[in-house]
């Protein structure tokens, strides 16, 4: 079954136009959490990047049009055959599933200096508010349409020109360097494979298979809802294995409260009451590496993973483990990162988001310079009324009340890392994860 050849040149239009962890981790909060209410708030890191009043009128009509979109029967037939994992009580939720743009959104304007015309430039607020259950689609949809409104109004230096043709090429990069197998890599004799996409539309549109795990928000809303930081990710990884079995969509993520607070709990048993029993670290294929020194990470993974396999007894544990790199990644970075992985001993994946198929120029300096994007991040500021809280490992990715913030870090013994490899304001200029 296929996604109609023609879509919509603008706006949502498909329920599985989103990652596919918001999927997952929406079939998880059904089970353990269907009561659960929660906020979201946004965040546009690139400030000085605002939206006009006529981008923000766009805007909030296509919010509005939300509510028009539903699964239809061929989409809901395709994640019965693409993701086993989904349970029938899930989808069968999902059947009936509707966005309600008017009781759960709130977007505001705010023209810096307001002259009641519609290229007033300001700041949008953007507030989400309602069950984690029914909320938890809204993330995707939103930033993408307010991009979608930025480029569409605001910054016009730009077009398709070019696009294909530099994203195969980074293709074929990553592929002849065994990164990420079609045809073409099998025929030349690559090494590297595509694993698929995130986007569960197109992956259902183009064939590919769709992948993904879990996000922050889940240990997040755990933690929030718990109130327990020094158990809430021992508990969320239960919940998790709970939710869909053990070593299905098994690549965990480390740095929600800093990878160290992460791994204390990763290498307990996931039935508590069976000491020597299987460790979480021992059902998990990998992990996924989202903030701080990429390198170091991988360092500080084979010291974790060395001390699991020598306290085994079963050379079954003796196995190779992966590990998913996915923060502002590039080409010349996924390939470098492949060979420490590699000579460490660990399989390597990467989601290249941004920079790999939106990597525009700008018009006026005829491909000379590269078109910013905006980096604008949605993240669950509370569940239950309790404050939703971030803390990674690179300072500049925390997110949440700051009071919080402070106590966890305390309660957890969390080392501040600020790592100077990425600018959250320049995350796709010439730094980590830019094209120079």
């Amino acid at each position: 079954m296929a996604a109609p050849d023609v879509a919509p040149t603008e706006g949502v239009f498909s329920l599985l136009d989103t990652d596919l962890y918001k999927l997952t981790m929406q079939s998880a909060v059904l089970k353990y959490f269907p009561s659960t209410h929660v906020t979201y708030s946004f965040t546009n890191r690139t400030a000085d990047m605002k939206l006009s009043r006529e981008a923000y009128d766009w805007l909030h009509t296509q919010v509005s049009k939300l509510a028009d979109v539903a699964i239809t029967p061929d989409e809901l037939a395709y994640l019965r055959t693409a993701c086993p994992f989904l349970s029938e009580p899930y989808l069968t939720y999902l059947a009936t599933f509707r966005f309600k743009p008017a009781e759960q959104i709130r977007l505001f304007f705010t023209a810096e200096h307001d002259t009641g015309g519609p290229d007033d430039r300001g700041n949008i607020e953007l507030h989400t508010k309602g069950l984690w259950l029914e909320t938890i689609l809204y993330e995707i949809p939103l930033l993408a349409l307010t991009s979608e409104a930025y480029f569409k109004f605001c910054d016009r230096d730009w077009d398709h020109a070019g696009q294909t043709e530099r994203a195969h090429q980074k293709g074929r990069a990553l592929l002849k360097a065994g990164c990420q197998a079609d045809r073409e890599a099998q025929a030349a004799g690559w090494t590297g494979r595509i694993t698929g996409t995130s986007n569960v539309h197109f992956a259902m549109r183009f064939g590919v298979p769709p992948i993904g795990t879990v996000a922050h928000e889940w240990f997040m809303g755990v933690a929030a809802v718990t109130e327990d930081y020094t158990c809430a990710t021992e508990i969320a990884l239960r919940y998790w294995i709970g939710t869909f079995g053990r070593g299905v969509l098994a690549i965990a993520l480390t740095d929600t409260f800093g990878t160290p607070t992460f791994l204390s709990a990763f290498k307990k048993p996931i039935e508590a009451a069976e000491p020597g029993g299987e460790s979480f670290a021992d059902v998990f294929t990998g992990v996924r590496q989202d903030s701080g020194d990429p390198i170091e990470f991988v360092k500080l993974m084979r010291h974790f993973y060395g001390s699991i396999d020598a306290a085994s007894s079963s050379s079954a544990e003796q196995k190779k483990r992966t590990i998913v790199f996915s923060d502002s990644l590039n080409v010349e970075r996924c390939i470098e990162l492949r060979g420490v992985a590699d000579s460490l001993g660990f399989a390597s994946s990467f989601g290249v988001g941004t920079f790999f198929t939106n990597d525009f120029t700008t018009l006026s300096s005829r491909g000379a310079e590269k078109s910013a994007p905006l980096n604008i991040v949605i993240k669950l500021s509370s569940a239950d009324g309790k404050p939703a809280i971030k803390i990674s490992d690179n300072l500049g990715k925390n997110t949440g009340d700051s009071e919080t913030v402070r106590q966890v870090k305390k309660e957890l013994g969390y080392v501040e890392n600020e790592w100077a490899g990425v600018d959250e304001k320049q995350r796709w200029g010439n730094g980590w994860g830019g094209p120079g």
